[in-house]
Parts: C-alpha cells; structure tokens; sequence
C-alpha cells in the first residue's frame, strides 16, 4: 500500500529511535515525489502536526544523528513546499537556532545551512532574521556566536540588500560587551563584514554618535585592516551620501539573484568576517557599547520600501 499523508504523519511522531532511522529515507522519498505526497498540502493540520513533532522530537533531538535526520526532512519540505512554507518557519525556527550552538561541527553546518536555504526558497533573508534577533541573546554562549557567524554567511551569500542592517546592527552592538570573548569576537567580526558590504557609511556613522574612543579605535582599526587588504565587496562600498548604503537599498530582488552568484565556498563557521584576522589583544580588549547611542546612529538610516517575497 503506498503510504499516505496520515501514515506519514504517523511515522513522524512515534518516538523510537531505530525506528525513526528506518523510516527517515521513506519519508524524505514521500515527501520529494509528488505523486506519491499529492495529499501533502491538502490538510493543513496534519502538515502543522509533522512539522511540530519534527521540530520538537526530531530537529532538537538529544541523539545528533536524528537530529540531522530531521533537518534532512526539514529540508525536503522545504524543497517542496518553497514560498509556502514560510507558514512553517516560526516552528522550526527555535529549534534551528538552538542546533547553531551544538557541540558537533555537522550539526552546526547542517542548521546553518538550512537556514539559508529557508531564506533562498521559502522566505527573504529579512523575514526569516526578523525571527532570529533573539538567538543573539541566547543562554547558550556558542548559539550566540554561530549566530553572528550565520549573519556572515547571510551577507556573504545574499550580500547587504536584502537586510535591513538597521535592525540587526544594535543587537551585534550588545554583544561587544559579551562575557565570552568568542562572542565579543564574533560580534566584531560581524561589524566588519557589514562594513566590507555597506562601506564608509558605517564609520561616519559611528563616529558621530559620541561612542567611546577606545572602542572606535578599535573598530575603525579593523575597518582600516579591510581597506588596506583589498577585500571590500566594491559593488557595496557606497559613498557616504547614499542614503541607502547602511541597509543596502533592500532590494528584495536580490535575495533569489544573490544565491545563484555569490553562493560560493563553505557554509562553516567564517573565521574573522572573511576578512582581516582579529588578534588576541584587540578581543580581549573588548568591552560594552552604549547600545541607545548605536540605536540612534542608525534611525536617521531612511528605509526604501520595496516589494517582498510571501
């Protein structure tokens, strides 16, 4: 009997282990051929049922090879569904966001990996940051650093234009005074890719708004590094006056464009922005940033409406 959406469904939310690893490949197989899953997206209770229990019991599972199962069939559906499985996002998310800061390097590469994924197919790279912000908080000191490696990776494959960097510069900004130095430093390293992508704007920026000069120093040192380095993405670096240059015109046309050119290279973790090599003074060196004064470097930032992906 070919399976059905309700067997599926079934094999999804049993929870023995040997068993999800037998019926793994059945499903991605289900779930690939349209023939077979034509009931897939007839019941939107039973899709929001699997999805669910993939997310809760297979993504954010404690055996590792599970939960890279379960990512694999995360990503079918996205293969899949695409645009319409932006509904599906908010489930999944947390959990994703959780197996950023795993122990394992595959579990890491994999949840990253997806999650750009889910940004080229299902949703703009915007919309799905918009419901990352909190992993920049996270309890789990690596998740804070993955995250910030993931922003990196999300410009690097999408570039500025399809983030409104506005919004995401203030929580980079807190974790300069993070307690762990990883995160100080990918906190930095994370201002420095925007900057090889926005360019000037970001430095007059900052050094208008009263922020420490040790820390400026600091920053624009970095900056300085990139410029010297030759390694400014120059159909970036725009010129002070371009009122769009600090959220990158959010052209939300770029985001699909972007993957096929600039998706190059691996999806580990980026050491130093891809850029200049952070030494070991300057991340110890770390300390907090007046977050308000940062907020309020980037609010005179005009926003260029354009039309988004649903």
């Amino acid at each position: 009997m070919e399976p059905n959406m309700e067997y599926i469904v079934a094999q999804v939310t049993q929870k023995e282990v040997g068993r999800r690893f037998q019926v793994g490949p059945e499903i991605i197989d289900y779930i690939l051929d349209r023939q077979k899953s034509h009931d897939l997206e007839n019941d939107q209770t039973m899709l929001d049922r699997m999805m669910d229990s993939l997310a809760t019991s297979w993504v954010n599972a404690s055996n590792f090879k599970v939960a890279l199962l379960g990512m694999d069939i995360v990503s079918a559906l996205v293969t899949r569904l695409q645009e319409r499985f932006k509904t599906q996002i908010g489930t999944v998310l947390p959990s994703l966001i959780d197996r950023l800061g795993d122990s394992k390097d595959q579990v890491r590469d994999q949840a990253q990996s997806l999650l750009l994924k889910i940004m080229d197919q299902a949703a703009n790279p915007q919309y799905v940051w918009d419901r990352m912000l909190g992993g920049f908080r996270h309890k789990n000191n690596r998740t804070r650093e993955a995250v910030c490696f993931c922003l990196i990776s999300t410009l690097n494959v999408y570039g500025a234009h399809g983030l409104t960097l506005s919004k995401i510069v203030p929580h980079i900004c807190h974790l300069l005074g993070d307690p762990t130095s990883q995160v100080r430093d990918g906190a930095m390293n994370c201002l420095v890719e925007i900057y090889r992508h926005v360019g000037e704007r970001v430095r007059m920026d900052l050094g208008k708004k009263g922020l420490p000069q040790s820390r400026l120093n600091v920053i624009f040192s970095r900056f300085d590094e990139v410029q010297r380095s030759g390694n400014m993405i120059l159909s970036s670096d725009k010129n002070i006056e371009d009122e769009d240059s600090v959220d990158g015109g959010r052209s939300s046309s770029s985001s699909k464009g972007a993957s096929s050119v600039r998706r190059t290279g691996s999806l580990r973790r980026p050491s130093s922005a891809s850029s200049a090599k952070s030494s070991g003074k300057e991340g110890s060196g770390a300390g907090a940033v007046d977050e308000e004064d940062f907020i309020r470097a980037f609010e005179d930032v005009p926003t260029v409406q354009a039309s988004q992906k649903c």
